[in-house]
């Protein structure tokens, strides 16, 4: 327990982040057509090698979520991903759930899958060099949705993932994301994400996984994305700390945010916000991926003379979130 308690430590130190680098294939692929990159198993390792190799990054960034794919690969130098990141003082980490499948008699709700084989598979990544593994649960609204059934089954489900990995010496972050996509308000996803995390944290007692040796890594409570409804960064720092305080216990050591598809400058300014609020018993933190990979892969285009003005896109975009980890953020910084 004192080593995933050091590694949680290690990871969050001096104002860092999560760079979450872990997209599915089908899920980087469908990202590369829109910047006009084709997706081959070589372009991927090109562009996570732009990321892991950014000048200065570790100044920001405390851990990087690998996925399996690029945990094998090697960079141009010779070195794994994984022995590349840790000599630069990042720890490396590795994302174990292998998507979601249709949850049954429940046509628009998800469950994730990747149970089976897990323990064999935590053993192999841990002698690759990772540190710390993650699990993303999907919660949808919408009409007659979440069930609690759904609901119920994914919280079991991470508990199980988050107490083999303890088992294994990898501290689990743990990740239920209440989804934007919708016309539900910020009440809904606030009231959805209470359910969600305290159903989470309900499963992770009954599964005794360790509180103490794991990082939740959670939504920031939004209105739906089609719902036209205007919110300001207080407004969801408000939601998001009623919703972490109705359920997340005191034990936990940290939280982390996902973007979940925000606009990369807006995730940084709520950030900023949330991380104001005073008298909590939580680090927080980020764990990003399009709103820190986003605007490199943008500029990137697939073509090596833009890594040099993608790799400092992605700096900036370090920079600017782990000001407002310490809550020093300004949008007049953006112009730096």
């Amino acid at each position: 327990m004192n080593e995933l308690q050091e590694t949680i430590k290690k990871i969050l130190a001096s104002g860092k982040g999560i760079l979450a680098a872990d997209a599915s294939t089908p899920t980087i692929t469908k990202r590369f057509e829109k910047a006009a990159i084709e997706s081959t198993e070589e372009t991927r390792r090109q562009f996570r090698q732009l990321l892991v190799t950014t000048h200065d990054l570790e100044k920001y960034i405390g851990g990087i979520i690998l996925f399996d794919e690029t945990i094998r690969q090697k960079l141009d130098n010779g070195k794994s991903f994984s022995e590349y990141v840790a000599s630069r003082g990042i720890l490396p980490g590795i994302k174990v759930d292998e998507g979601t499948e249709p949850f049954k008699g429940s046509e628009n709700e998800k469950i994730t899958q990747g149970l089976d084989g897990l323990t064999e598979r935590l053993g192999e990544y841990g002698k690759m060099g990772a540190k710390f593994t993650k699990w993303r649960a999907v919660i949808k609204i919408g009409g007659g949705i979440p069930t609690k059934e759904c609901v119920m089954a994914n919280a079991d489900i991470l508990a199980e993932y988050a107490r083999e990995s303890q088992e294994k010496g990898l501290v689990p972050i743990v990740e239920p994301e209440v989804l934007m996509d919708g016309t539900h308000t910020i009440k809904r996803c606030e009231k959805v994400t209470i359910e969600t995390l305290q159903a989470v944290f309900r499963s992770l007692r009954t599964q005794g996984v360790n509180l103490e040796g794991m990082i939740l890594k959670t939504n920031m409570v939004l209105p739906g994305k089609e719902s036209g409804q205007a919110v300001s960064a207080q407004e969801i720092a408000q939601s998001t700390i009623r919703a972490l305080r109705s359920s997340v216990p005191t034990q936990v050591p940290a939280i982390v945010f996902l973007s979940g598809g925000q606009d990369a400058k807006l995730a940084t300014e709520r950030l900023n916000e949330i991380c104001k609020a005073d008298g909590l018993p939580w680090e927080l933190g980020f764990s990003f991926e399009r709103a820190l990979e986003g605007p490199a892969m943008e500029i990137w285009k697939g073509k090596a003379e833009n890594t040099d003005a993608a790799q400092a896109a992605l700096l900036h975009r370090a920079k600017m979130n782990s000001l407002a980890k310490r809550e020093e953020y300004k949008k007049e910084l953006e112009n730096e």
